[in-house]
């Protein structure tokens, strides 16, 4: 076992489903105590805990309500964390939220400044949070991100550009609390394989994929969660302040060349891959 987390307590926001109900079970199987946040009617309490149950973790999880873009419900589950537990040793900030953009005409300062509320100030809201609470800030804290900060993914505008702002708000965070015993880490990844993907781009999306990409061109959300695990290891408390990328190497070789390269195991016709030369 790389890491034994008995005695930790772990705070995994919108914990309920795809990375991140993985990241808990990862952390949970290591005997970390896993608090999971979820927003209302986003899931099953029941389900998640036969999920956990079956996975064999030895401590309970602790499932609680709470929208990370409210105020007032950090502050009912801060109150609620402190009268359970005596720290938060590790948090873990996974909620993505962001309006799908199909055109000019969705882009909205409301619309950017929610996309913001939601995926990249919990980061630092939650830790500021934390500390308020329990007097010590969690020794590891971690933001999700993806590979659609620095390259295209459709309908995602807002949702890449309030992961940019996560990644540099890391590498503050980061310096700002250097004499803290904190390290501050984002995980970005490639698109993963879960629900929300299909909801965010619709079914045909899947089948075009399935024709044009490798297996490795999506992660699975357990890769995303091992690499979580070792950032919160101590086998790497030298990484700090850093952007990690869990995507098999796929962003270096996913491009036109590769396309051309690979256009008979892609079905393309010698006609279809010079159509228009």
């Amino acid at each position: 076992m790389i890491a034994d987390l008995s005695g930790r307590t772990a705070l995994v926001t919108g914990g309920t489903g795809g990375t991140g109900l993985a990241t808990a079970l990862a952390l949970g199987a290591r005997g970390a105590a896993c608090v999971m946040t979820y927003r209302r009617g986003s899931a099953d309490p029941d389900a998640i805990r036969q999920t956990w149950d079956r996975s064999g973790a030895p401590v309970a999880p602790t499932l609680i309500q709470a929208d990370v873009g409210c105020d007032d419900d950090t502050e009912r589950l801060m109150t609620t964390l402190r009268g359970r537990f005596d720290a938060i040793d590790i948090f873990v900030s996974n909620v993505p939220a962001a309006l799908v953009i199909r055109g000019l005409e969705d882009y909205s300062r409301s619309s950017l400044h929610e996309s913001l509320d939601r995926t990249a100030w919990p980061m630092v809201g939650y830790t500021q949070a934390i500390h308020r609470h329990f007097g010590r800030y969690p020794r590891y804290v971690i933001g999700r991100s993806s590979t659609g900060v620095d390259r295209f993914s459709s309908g995602h505008d807002f949702a890449a550009a309030s992961k940019a702002v996560l990644e540099s708000l890391c590498r503050y965070l980061n310096m700002r609390l250097s004499g803290h015993d904190v390290r501050v880490n984002v995980v970005r990844s490639v698109d993963v394989r879960t629900r929300a993907v299909s909801e965010t781009f619709g079914p045909e999306f899947t089948a075009f994929a399935g024709r044009f990409l490798r297996d490795e061109h999506m992660a699975a959300p357990e890769e995303v969660a091992n690499a979580i695990v070792g950032l919160c290891s101590g086998l790497m408390d030298g990484y700090s302040g850093q952007v990690l990328t869990v995507d098999r190497g796929v962003t270096f070789f996913d491009n036109l060349m590769r396309l051309y390269a690979e256009r008979e195991r892609l079905g393309l016709t010698p006609a279809e891959a010079t159509r228009g030369c």
